[in-house]
């Protein structure tokens, strides 16, 4: 089967590799449309020693039932599902919060992802698509359920209801967008986003209607947002994030973009500042987002772009030079 390989840091190639076996209690899927993460991009640009050479990446994605081994699943059906395989047995697993699974392995770190034809994932990770969607809008089921959960946990610890916040959100790539759009949905009307590419800028400012700069260019106005969205994880966001929030406000640290850096502690403490980390979603959140995507919470998605498999290669390529303005690109095997 084809398959898109991280082959060296900066090179993606196209390959035949394996058919997947079927194991028992796991499913072999046809891929039809998977998502370009930037934690693939990450490790594209050689800065992930957990994703080495050698490796077919993806982990956002959307398919049908091609053969399976267990009796939850039927050849046939349209899925989507959690790349996080985790244990159903761990303290985090038991309260319900699998996204923090003691024992986890992932689709496209650990095993084989989905930038082929075929992949093959434990039937418990899948979730059944609902027919009005789309297989291409439910490949965004992962990156949407990021902003889900990093804002659903963030509501809780809000002094005031969201709707009358004032929010900045950092980096306008796909979690950004779709944090954007969700909180539109929410009935957020105070949103800016902070975005480099002017392109993307364009793109925000068209399919999410709210506020953007350049943060390269101009300032960010220093105690303003009572909410604040780090979708990028560098050093030089984390301290616009502290910058940029109120007293008493809550920030949510969404991006890895890098490991570690200095933040401002003393504003952090005297000014009360709540500060949030989050890592991808739980099952529930993936369904949900399944709903919310059948609902068009997230608008109509014509801002994603969509290429084949063997463009896989130059859509890479593209992303690391800024020369596109989706902040989402889907690759098609078929």
């Amino acid at each position: 089967m084809k398959a898109l390989v991280y082959t060296q840091p900066n090179e993606m190639q196209v390959l035949d590799r394996p058919y997947p076996s079927l194991d028992k209690d796991e499913v072999v899927l046809k891929i039809e449309s998977v998502g370009i993460c930037g934690s693939d991009m990450h490790a594209y640009h050689g800065h992930d020693p957990r994703r080495k050479p050698g490796l077919v990446l993806g982990h956002e994605f959307a398919g049908i039932v091609e053969e399976v081994s267990s009796p939850l699943f039927s050849k046939g059906q349209r899925v989507t599902g959690n790349p996080l395989i985790t244990c159903g047995r761990c303290e985090y697993c038991l309260q319900g919060r699998n996204n923090l699974c003691a024992n986890r392995t992932m689709v496209g770190m650990t095993r084989p992802g989905a930038f082929a034809e075929y992949m093959s994932i434990p039937a418990s990770s899948l979730i059944a698509i609902p027919e009005g969607l789309s297989l291409d809008a439910a490949a965004l089921t992962e990156p949407a359920a990021t902003a889900v959960h990093a804002i659903n946990l963030s509501m809780r610890a809000l002094q005031r209801p969201i709707q009358e916040c004032r929010v900045l959100v950092l980096g306008g790539g796909a979690i950004g967008m779709l944090s954007a759009l969700l909180l539109k949905h929410y009935g957020v009307s105070e949103i800016t986003v902070a975005e480099v590419n002017p392109l993307r800028r364009k793109a925000i400012e068209s399919h999410v209607g709210c506020k953007t700069f350049n943060p390269i260019n101009e300032n960010i106005s220093e105690n303003t947002f009572e909410f604040v969205m780090d979708c990028v994880g560098a050093a030089v966001t984390r301290n616009s994030a502290l910058s940029a929030i109120k007293p008493g406000g809550v920030i949510m640290h969404v991006g890895l973009q890098e490991w570690a850096s200095e933040i401002d502690m003393r504003k952090l403490t005297l000014a009360e500042i709540t500060l949030l980390g989050t890592y991808t979603y739980s099952t529930v959140d993936l369904q949900a987002t399944v709903n919310l995507l059948a609902q068009n919470a997230f608008g109509n998605l014509s801002w994603v772009e969509k290429r084949s498999l063997e463009d896989g290669p130059q859509a890479f390529s593209d992303l690391h030079a800024g020369k596109t303005a989706a902040a989402k690109v889907l690759l098609k095997p078929f």
